[in-house]
């Protein structure tokens, strides 16, 4: 199993083993998630008064590492690292239960330091964002501690884990479960008590761009979208009407609350505290979640991967060596949906508009990806493989995106409706169908004489004068579009060019 690294990471609320999958081909790494095991524990809440964990806890943690010790039979001890966070730093008797569950993983346990977590969360949240040379803010809300980390690139800058969790929080300021105005005031006068020490020199480093992760940020952005108080991420002003709400409820109900999981509504109230705190004490406007977590930072740690490169280039490459797609054909769709993209003149100077020609560049490579399942709706195989395969270094989101572009590549648009699509990525989208239209006859083609402009809901196709009546195949499926996008709420306009002669 040389070809197998784990990870363990034993948290304060969940313990999780990770498996990831090393592929090397061409000089290059890739790590594919292959299994992954989630045991609920809640080692901060099993602390007692004098700050040992109990011995229910140890059992039920006990028998999690030997679950996961079955799991891990055979793996190469230079393969596997275990780390353990918080509540192992603080517990008076994690030196008796260490070796204990040592012996039920079959591995050693380590018991990192809050920076060292920090470096580690950073490292795994960035493999799952796209490369960019501003500086970024990741907060990681875990159940005992707080993680605050400003990087650029592959590289943390600013480091700080602080004593702060959604657990404790919640049981120090919620008993019960009772949430008033005054106790929620408490809470996050605390935590900005506890965050200031660090707020000048993080305010005076900066960031471009903020980040949340861990189950706290995920559970907070889900119901905060859900339930109408944020339209994009996480903002204080939709954090601030939902404390407003549970305030009025007076505790945490799970049935209250579209897109609560039922293991994050006992600690809710503490985590939006923090989350509060964070965002008042060094100035956050918004912040996204980040999928890569502690798990994640381990497991390419130890692949020991170097991430100043897009390794999404990678995954995509890999993806299309595994579904055999035809890299010829894909390329020449490729170049020529960019060209189109290109004379839209999309705003590619905003990282928003500089990933979605990312994406569309990504699409077209792929987009016959579902010709290794069957022809027929071979656009719907490859929208599916998009969205669902295990592509390292592509968030859910980006995912979706491609799904979203591989599925609208051909037929009525009518589907795609449940993507909730932007003006631009319609427009991305017209680029990759024209493209995969136009090339239909496979050949390599010149540069095609043809320019593309938009403006509002209005696309315009201009060629020369005499084109289409050269070129009747591709004047008849053109002639289909403008009534295909019409029903999606554009108007495509086919214009021809006069000669100069003229």
């Amino acid at each position: 199993m040389d070809d197998r690294l784990a990870s363990i990471d034993l948290g304060s609320n969940t313990f999780r083993l990770s498996i990831g999958r090393i592929v090397r081909q061409g000089g290059g790494a890739q790590l594919y998630t292959e299994d992954r095991l989630r045991e609920l524990i809640a080692l901060a809440e099993g602390l007692d008064d004098h700050q040992r964990i109990r011995p229910a806890t140890v059992a039920q943690a006990i028998e999690a590492l030997q679950r996961f010790g079955e799991r891990l039979r055979g793996f190469d001890p230079a393969n596997v690292r275990a780390v353990a966070t918080n509540t192992f730093r603080v517990a008076r008797n994690a030196a008796e239960i260490i070796p204990e569950a040592e012996r039920a993983l079959g591995f050693p346990i380590e018991i990192i330091s809050g920076q060292e977590e920090a470096r580690l969360i950073y490292l795994g949240v960035i493999q799952d964002l796209p490369p960019s040379d501003d500086r970024r803010l990741v907060i990681d809300i875990g159940g005992g501690s707080t993680e605050f980390i400003i990087g650029q690139r592959a590289k943390p800058l600013q480091l700080a884990s602080l004593q702060l969790g959604c657990t404790i929080w919640t049981k120090q300021f919620f008993p019960g479960g009772r949430i008033t105005k005054a106790r929620m005031l408490r809470a996050v006068v605390a935590a900005r008590s506890t965050i200031e020490p660090i707020s000048r020199p993080y305010r005076h480093l900066g960031w471009q761009q903020a980040y949340g992760s861990s189950g706290t940020a995920k559970g907070l952005l889900a119901v905060l979208v859900e339930n109408g108080f944020s339209q994009h991420g996480i903002t204080l002003d939709g954090m601030q009407r939902l404390s407003a709400a549970l305030i009025q409820a007076g505790r945490v109900r799970l049935q209250d609350w579209a897109g609560l999981k039922a293991e994050r509504a006992p600690v809710l109230a503490g985590g939006l505290a923090i989350m509060m705190a964070a965002f008042l004490e060094l100035g956050i406007e918004n912040m996204g979640a980040g999928d890569g977590a502690l798990r994640v930072g381990v497991l390419h740690d130890l692949l020991g991967r170097d991430s100043h490169h897009d390794q999404r280039d990678e995954t995509v490459r890999l993806v299309g060596l595994r579904h055999q797609v035809d890299a010829q054909q894909a390329e020449h769709v490729r170049q020529l949906a960019l060209v189109f993209f290109d004379q839209l003149n999309l705003d590619t100077a905003q990282p928003q508009g500089a990933e979605l020609r990312k994406a569309l560049g990504w699409t077209a490579a792929l987009h016959e990806a579902g010709l290794a399942i069957a022809r027929n709706h071979y656009h719907k195989h490859s929208a599916y493989i998009l969205e669902h395969a295990d592509m390292p270094g592509f968030s859910h989101d980006d995912q979706q995106l491609l799904a979203f572009l591989a599925l609208g590549q051909q037929g009525k648009l009518a589907k795609l409706r449940a993507y909730a699509p932007t003006r631009d990525e319609w427009l991305a989208l017209c680029c990759l169908r024209l493209a995969v239209l136009l090339l239909r006859r496979r050949e390599a083609r010149d540069a095609l004489p043809i320019h593309l402009q938009a403006q509002d809901q209005h696309i315009t196709l201009t060629v020369p004068e005499g084109w289409l009546e050269d070129h009747p195949l591709s004047c008849f499926l053109l002639k289909g579009e403008t009534d295909i996008w019409r029903k999606a709420g554009f108007t495509l306009e086919l214009a021809e060019q006069p000669s100069a002669s003229d």
